[in-house]
């Protein structure tokens, strides 16, 4: 069995039984450990499964707070589809259609911005540019889309030259994706290293955010 091969077995058990151990699988895979976990630490790499000692983790059985924060986007939709759905669902229907919005990255703020775009009515000023492409054939909407530097694993647009974009900017609602609430520290997401998700903050009258708590 050559290299494509096995890690395609190892993927098509992830999605069977949401792991696999290293031990059990260099067996059925007739390798060896060594080999196993290579093949693992490569598929991690590409955003396809998680670690942890002994073994790995298929992504789409994984708490979305222990997702690794560089996981392709394309992938992050995956997770918890259904539960996206519904809280974009619900996002949406707590912004009236008057409202200027800041829409930063994300999978879910994506989706809010496809009910928006549905809808129509509202100014949406945004560095997503999955949620630009949903919204460029809108109706009744005005697409304010904030330059920068492009980050292809999160199809967004950051670093300095995107938050000048915002200077000046004045929104009611600021979506922001979150990944959890903790009593200390309040909304916590996996872009907390971006400095563009502080400057929007600072535009927003009131801030709304589309989390999931896992």
């Amino acid at each position: 069995m050559n290299q494509l091969e096995r890690r395609e077995t190892i993927l098509q058990s992830l999605n069977d039984h949401g792991q696999v151990l290293v031990k059990d699988m260099a067996v059925t895979l007739n390798t060896s450990e060594v080999t196993l976990r290579a093949d693992l630490k490569a598929l991690e790499q590409e955003g396809k499964l998680k670690r942890f000692f002994g073994g790995a983790q298929s992504i789409k059985h994984l708490p979305l707070s222990q997702v690794d924060s560089e996981v392709q986007i394309d992938r992050r939709y995956e997770i918890n589809s259904k539960s996206k759905h519904k809280i974009a669902e619900a996002a949406a229907a707590m912004i009236a259609p008057s409202d200027t919005i800041i829409l930063d990255s994300g999978s879910t703020t994506h989706l809010v911005a496809e009910q928006l775009g549905v809808r129509g009515g509202n100014t949406i000023i945004t560095n997503n540019l999955a949620a630009c492409v949903s919204l460029m054939e809108a109706e009744n909407t005005t697409l304010v889309v904030i330059g920068g530097t492009y980050r292809n694993k999160t199809k967004s647009l950051h670093g300095f030259r995107a938050e000048q974009c915002l200077d000046g900017v004045q929104a009611d609602i600021l979506v922001v994706g979150a990944d959890g609430l903790d009593p200390d520290k309040g909304i916590t997401t996996f872009n907390e290293g971006y400095a563009i998700t502080g400057v929007m903050a600072k535009c927003v009258k009131k801030s709304d955010c589309c989390c999931r708590l896992n």
